[in-house]
């Protein structure tokens, strides 16, 4: 499993609306073959910061970048950003999607 974690931080006037800015780009790539999962949040502390965690299948990363929907949001994100959105990416991670956390079980 590929995982990929961005941080996003968007311009003020852009935080509110950013979610159905990248709603088309976050729609289509859930439905690439080989995406495991593609989920945002927003920062609790920073309200202008989203954080995308994103996993694929290992050969599937490749296509994701290649896809008119990448190419689109590549193309107007930097309209949107306050910055360049930081990326952690993690080759050949052991699972292949969300495990349980074996500390906290619920009561």
């Amino acid at each position: 499993m590929i995982l990929i974690n961005v941080k996003w931080t968007v311009k003020p006037e852009y935080a509110e609306q950013f979610p159905s800015l990248v709603k088309e780009f976050t729609e289509a790539t859930r439905q690439e073959p080989g995406n495991i999962f593609f989920e945002w949040s927003r920062h609790l502390d920073e309200d202008n910061t989203y954080v995308l965690v994103e996993a694929f299948q290992d050969d599937a990363a490749e296509a994701h970048v290649n896809s008119d929907h990448f190419k689109k949001v590549v193309a107007d994100a930097p309209d949107w950003v306050a910055e360049a959105p930081k990326i952690i990416n993690v080759q050949n991670v052991p699972q292949d999607g969300w495990g349980e956390m074996g500390e906290i079980k619920p009561r």
